[in-house]
């Protein structure tokens, strides 16, 4: 006995490698045949990433309730490592705007310690989720949860922008949405009219800038095409508005506060490697926010993936690898007191329309961020906190996909309310919540679809039907006899139409045939309802008599002994046979069967 459960214990061991994934990054790929002029473009692509990564890392950590400096640290550490190790050729990874709302919430419920534990656990789980070959599962996940979330996750982000676009003297937020909202009430009267014109300036000019290079908008056509318009039209326009705006507030020496004021500067140097504290007593308190970070992480960035692989003309990304990628990234991080990352969708986008070829863009992009900290971050003082908030309302509002509210009406029910749901709770609630109760209505609805997919006719005699449109030629049927075709699938949402099929027979019911030539598949719930019914019958004196039974809901029928109860003539191949078997059971003359 021992020595069997050794045996089938190295089995299980020798067959284990096979069933992991193989952990090769997509770079390894993309490098054959690499040259100098991939190269060159590699290096143009990163530096224009590089330079569109600058503010919104600073921005989306300081909306996350940290100092910019570890944005910063996170985009260049952790998007070097997902290039690095990651399976698509041309995403980027670093902070994203969908984790502000998450992070801070942390934060305020944990603290920053926390935060980084949580981030390192999640990193793990991301490892793992992909060692095991779950990236694929992210794809089962509706887009009306998708939209809910990425658009309820834009709400607060821009709700979390206001107190520095307004300009308004507040300490330190809540993260609860309608604390958030009592608390920009409470401090209205500290409201900076110069703050709120710098961010206001900020958000149009990008509106402006992002169509402004457009034929037939604001320029006349031969300025657009000009070479010099091409040129300033590749300029990023958040970067542009950082500059200019800073520029312009520094000059005119504005009363409105800047990263230098609220944070003291920026280093110019990595921060050294220093573990977190770390103990198994705090780890258990941090279940939701590890499996929240995870969840949108894995979520985030294989959306992201799919975004970039219908840009490109290149093989497909791998989602198992680009999740083993997410999770070193976010173990490592950390360390260096970086936040939580994943692919950006802003970025990535960026990085192709650029021209990248490979994952060396990504590489060099972190690389050409970490040289603008190091030369640029005594400038970063000026940088006045309502611009970064335009950028991120801007950032806000082009995450959210706005026009699904307006297409609710062209759905049913379901739709909406998984949509409207999942937003309304993300909003509320948090991400996990949502994205919880969004399955939870998605799979009811789904089960309820599924049900009504199921149906039970009733064949009744009529001479002048076709016996073509049959599988067979009738035998026909007697008085006494009774013949129900079952369509669909046959599972626990649909058995109460299959367990009142017996008060529903005639009185005179002698013999019930189930035709089953269009049941697709049973489970065991359905199989047990076949049984309750059989001894439904049973007690009534009728005989069950199925027919015509497919591979799947056959080989289960018998699996369960079902056939077996039936006895020799109650299963039979086709809907004939079963007439046959039905007249021999004390049945008069047949006739020809149709759905009334």
């Amino acid at each position: 006995m021992k020595s069997r459960s050794l045996s089938t214990l190295s089995e299980v061991l020798a067959a284990l490698p096979e069933r992991l994934h193989r952990f090769r990054p997509r770079l390894l790929d993309s490098l054959r045949g690499y040259d100098r002029s991939r190269f060159l473009t590699d290096l143009g692509a990163g530096a224009t990433v590089g330079i569109v990564a600058l503010p919104l890392a600073m921005a989306f950590a300081i909306a996350s309730g940290v100092k910019p400096e570890q944005g910063l640290y996170t985009a260049i550490i952790a998007g070097f490592l997902i290039s690095l190790l990651g399976g698509s050729n041309v995403q980027i990874g670093g902070p994203a705007g969908a984790f502000i709302v998450i992070v801070f919430g942390i934060i305020e419920r944990h603290g920053l310690a926390n935060l980084l534990i949580a981030t390192m656990l999640a990193g793990v789980l991301l490892f793992l989720m992909g060692l095991l070959k779950l990236g694929g599962l992210v794809r089962y996940i509706p887009v009306s949860i998708v939209i809910g979330f990425t658009n309820g996750i834009a709400v607060l982000i821009a709700l979390s922008q206001l107190r520095d676009l307004l300009g308004l003297d507040i300490t330190k937020m809540p993260a609860d949405f309608f604390a958030q909202i009592h608390t920009l009430w409470l401090h209205r009267a500290s409201f900076n009219p110069w703050a709120f014109g710098l961010g206001s300036l900020c958000l149009a000019g990008l509106f402006v800038w992002a169509r402004i290079f457009k034929p037939g908008t604001f320029l006349p056509r031969e300025i657009v095409e000009g070479r010099s318009a091409r040129v300033v039209s590749r300029l990023p326009g958040p970067i542009v508005a950082l500059v200019t705006l800073t520029a312009f507030s520094t000059l005119l020496g504005l009363p409105v506060e800047t990263i230098g004021s609220r944070f003291g500067g920026i280093p110019q140097s990595l921060p050294d490697f220093e573990p977190p504290d770390f103990d198994w007593a705090t780890a258990k308190q941090l279940l939701m926010p590890t499996l929240t970070i995870a969840l949108l992480g894995a979520i985030e960035s294989l959306l992201c993936a799919r975004v970039a692989d219908n840009m490109i003309d290149a093989p497909r990304h791998d989602p198992n690898q680009e999740l083993m990628a997410q999770g070193v990234a976010n173990v490592v991080v950390p360390f260096f007191g970086g936040i939580p990352a994943t692919g950006t969708i802003a970025r990535t986008v960026t990085n192709v329309r650029a021209g990248a070829t490979s994952p060396v863009a990504g590489m060099l992009h972190a690389l050409i961020l970490l040289l603008i900290m190091l030369a640029a971050a005594p400038l970063a003082l000026h940088v006045p906190l309502a611009v970064l908030a335009g950028i991120l309302l801007f950032v806000a509002w082009n995450m959210g996909e706005w026009h699904e509210f307006a297409r609710l009406r062209h759905f049913k029910l379901p739709y909406r309310s998984v949509l409207l749901g999942t937003f309304f709770l993300t909003v509320i609630f948090d991400l996990t919540v949502a994205v919880e109760v969004g399955l939870l209505l998605a799979c009811g609805f789904f089960i309820w679809r599924m049900s009504q997919l199921f149906s039970i006719e009733r064949l009744a005699p009529d001479p002048e039907i076709d016996v073509t449109t049959f599988q067979d030629t009738l035998p026909g049927a007697q008085a006494g006899i009774e013949v129900h075709s079952l369509y669909g699938t046959l599972f626990f949402g649909a058995i109460g139409k299959v367990e009142t099929l017996a008060e529903r027979l005639r009185p005179d019911t002698r013999v019930l045939v189930l035709e089953m030539h269009r049941l697709i598949s049973v489970d065991s719930s359905g199989v047990d309802a076949l049984v309750q019914l059989h001894r439904q019958l049973q007690r009534r004196g009728v005989r069950l008599i199925v027919a015509a039974l497919n591979t799947q809901p056959r080989s289960l029928l018998e699996r369960s002994g079902f056939v077996a109860q039936l006895g020799t003539h109650g299963v039979a191949p086709s809907l004939g046979a079963a007439m046959e078997a039905a007249a021999l059971a004390g049945a008069a003359p047949p006739a020809t069967m149709r759905a009334p």
